[in-house]
């Protein structure tokens, strides 16, 4: 009993040193070490790992915020970029640069996956290669810069990381919601019907599941505001139309 005892301290010393490695490699690959790590930490801790008895924190206060910080960022950023653009042509650049899509890729690119504490049995059912949850734990992320570091540190490394995103852009790209309704309006259909489906998650951070439906097609969207999960929503629908 004392050897499998002594077996188990050193298999659990041993995952704390490979956990202390990774986020030491993902730091490098942010850009920034934190002087804060717990901010870290409850950023990298998606809802399904929090264990109550512990009074551990899930990341979602974290993306709350870093959702803020990031649009602000970003706006900021497209405001010196595109000093002749119109409030039209930069709210479809913010758009596309905060989108869902956008913000999972940045985060394969870094590796966050590796280091995002789930729980065993979301782990096995692919959590950590859906886009909505790559996305939330990337803002969380950034609000834990912000937080640890400040808004300098902050716009440093939003603009190391969003940089290619940025330079992709040579025109301000169409919402997926008017690109939709285009497409309806071409077809001569009616126009794209939006509908509440289910909303669930605390006030602070609710997530709205929203359906549109376009002639007999219809798809559905999740996100943190009822704008953004139309949005999902249209974009769904025309990858479906596309294929």
């Amino acid at each position: 009993m004392k050897r499998a005892n002594e077996n188990k301290a050193e298999e659990n010393r041993e995952n704390e040193d490979t956990a202390d490695h990774s986020l030491l490699f993902f730091q490098e690959k942010l850009g920034h070490h934190f002087a804060r790590p717990v901010l870290l930490k409850e950023a990298l801790t998606h809802r399904s790992a929090v264990h109550r008895k512990k009074r551990e924190v899930s990341n979602e206060r974290l993306e709350f915020i870093g959702d803020r910080v990031l649009g602000l960022l970003i706006a900021e950023w497209l405001i010196e970029r595109f000093p002749r653009e119109q409030e039209g042509g930069l709210g479809r650049r913010l758009a596309y640069l905060v989108s869902r899509d956008v913000l999972a890729g940045i985060a394969r690119t870094i590796g966050l996956a590796k280091v995002l504490q789930v729980s065993q049995q979301d782990a096995r059912a692919g959590v950590l290669e859906r886009a909505s949850v790559l996305a939330d734990a990337l803002e969380a992320v950034i609000g834990a810069l912000y937080l640890d570091a400040g808004v300098d540190t902050a716009r440093r490394v939003v603009r190391t990381l969003f940089a290619s995103s940025m330079e992709a852009q040579s025109s301000p790209p169409k919402d997926p919601k008017t690109t939709l309704q285009e497409w309806a309006q071409g077809r001569g259909l009616a126009l794209p019907a939006y509908r509440l489906v289910h909303q669930e998650g605390p006030s602070h951070a609710p997530i709205f599941e929203i359906e549109v439906m376009v002639g007999d097609q219809s798809e559905r969207g999740r996100a943190g505001s009822k704008q953004a999960a139309e949005q999902d929503a249209a974009a769904n629908l025309l990858k479906r139309l596309k294929t």
